[in-house]
């Protein structure tokens, strides 16, 4: 630590920034495009008819198909239609154990002849998983967010300028320009930074502070779950063969009982046996928590067995601020200020990154700063390359292709392997331009494939892509500029 508070608190900033920073940027990148992640996933299935959907109706279709296709599995776990993603999403368990999810036909319930893909979710379970098995990519995900919120506090406090900072930024002067860039978008929207990152930690406290439910649930991690979300609790299977009651009049008593709600999820347990239950979880109607009205009936009668409205201060508390940041609850105008937000927050983690190797490189460097120099090329330029490439995958494999959700996701992370291998040996100021025109190319290319743009989906697509590729060829065009002044 240094000899003041305030150099001790830039000190913790950039020393926090310099170990978390690259994960951070995926993170918050992942997460920026995940706030469209219902978006995105309707892009990515072209052959959905979503037009004039009926919820109930297409409900049913899909526990029809369910009911022929896997009747074995333990459980069914149904997200109904909504404006945002007119199609059922459906969660179910093979008797090996796997999970398998798929878009589900409004019209018959069926998968058939819908192309395989993660859509959306791909960047929103990246987000806080990092593509990488239970608990360490949350683990990862939590302690960069805690990282992230001391790095935002620490930022504030050693700023002497804060207010001018606000009001200036000063280009074409290297370092003085990152700076300069840095902290206006840093302090521009701060309180959404702030916001985003303590909500992003909080949803992830057990990651942080897992003593709490295992000294109360021991080794029961079920228990801790179904006492936050009552929806989750089940009860064990009888062994006798049972049939569900028609779910067409049961999903529009439950809407009665909710109240104008609407219906959310549906979750349907031992769907096969004398013991099965329905679920059914309200729509969020614009509120900010969520879990807040569930319904629990018997899978075979149809009969009303629990009702659970959440009061309980502590769990509000807790669904208030995951709403928050997942953000289900926002209008579009304010889902675009999430979006902007997010890419403001990704800039501020790029551009102080940037900043790091700009200043230690002035002055007589050794090979550690020649290596943080090219791989912030390949994280923060190679790391747009890659999500795009997802995008882009997804309209160059064959559409019924087997495996093909995993190939999308092994697309990227082959992109992004080679990005930062081509970064690596080569000297950051010829990769930076190559890799930024590479990743105007794919944005180009994506508005391309997203042809014929007949729907707002498409149309918006196009257009943040097309607006992204303008951005990308204007950094080539600077840095190609920067590169022939050096040479």
């Amino acid at each position: 630590m240094k000899g003041t508070f305030r150099a001790s608190m830039a000190w913790l900033h950039t020393g926090l920034g310099l170990v978390t920073g690259w994960v951070l940027f995926a993170i918050a990148l992942s997460g920026t495009l995940s706030v469209f992640r219902e978006g995105i996933s309707v892009w990515m299935r072209p052959e959905l008819k979503t037009a004039h959907v009926q919820t109930v109706d297409a409900t049913a279709h899909a526990v029809a198909w369910l009911t022929e296709h896997a009747a074995k599995s333990s459980a069914w776990y149904l997200a109904v239609p909504n404006h945002r993603a007119p199609y059922v999403f459906g969660t179910w368990e093979q008797p090996d154990g796997r999970y398998i999810q798929k878009a589900l036909n409004p019209l018959t319930g069926s998968p058939d002849g819908i192309r395989d893909t993660l859509g959306g979710e791909f960047f929103y379970r990246f987000h806080f998983e990092l593509q990488l098995p239970y608990p360490y990519g949350r683990l990862i995900a939590a302690l960069a967010a805690l990282a992230l919120v001391v790095g935002l506090i620490t930022g504030l406090i050693s700023h002497r300028r804060i207010f001018a900072d606000f009001f200036t930024f000063r280009p074409n002067k290297g370092q003085r320009s990152w700076l300069d860039a840095h902290n206006l978008l840093g302090v521009l929207a701060f309180p959404f930074h702030l916001m985003i990152s303590f909500t992003g930690a909080v949803t992830l406290v057990t990651m942080l502070l897992p003593w709490g439910p295992q000294a109360v649930y021991k080794h029961d991690v079920m228990a801790g779950y179904t006492d936050l979300d009552p929806a989750l609790e089940s009860r064990p299977a009888s062994g006798k063969p049972g049939h569900l009651t028609p779910i067409t009049p049961l999903l529009q008593d439950a809407e009665e009982r909710l109240r104008g709600a609407g219906i959310s999820q549906i979750y349907i347990y031992n769907p096969a046996d004398a013991a099965s239950l329905i679920t059914v979880i309200a729509g969020h109607n614009g509120t900010v928590s969520t879990l807040s009205h569930s319904l629990t009936f018997d899978g075979t009668t149809g009969r009303l067995m629990r009702e659970h409205v959440e009061t309980r201060p502590a769990v509000r508390t807790y669904t208030f601020l995951y709403g928050l940041h997942i953000a289900r609850f926002t209008p579009d105008v304010t889902r675009w200020l999430y979006f902007i937000s997010g890419l403001m927050l990704t800039a501020v983690i790029g551009s102080g990154m940037r900043l790091w190797t700009v200043k230690r490189l002035r002055l007589p460097h050794h090979l550690g700063h020649i290596l943080t120099d090219r791989l912030n090329v390949g994280v923060l330029a190679g790391t747009p390359l890659a999500f795009a490439s997802y995008f882009l995958a997804n309209r160059l494999l064959p559409p019924m292709s087997l495996h093909r959700a995993g190939h999308e996701v092994q697309c990227v992370f082959i992109v992004w392997g080679l990005a930062l291998v081509f970064a690596l040996v080569r000297p950051a100021r010829r990769t930076w331009p190559e890799m930024l025109t590479a990743c105007a190319f794919a944005c180009f290319a994506i508005a391309a494939v997203s042809s014929p743009w007949t729907n707002p989906v498409t149309q918006s697509t196009a257009l943040v892509s097309l607006l992204f590729s303008g951005a990308f060829a204007y950094a080539a065009f600077r840095a190609f500029i920067k590169k022939a002044k050096q040479a």
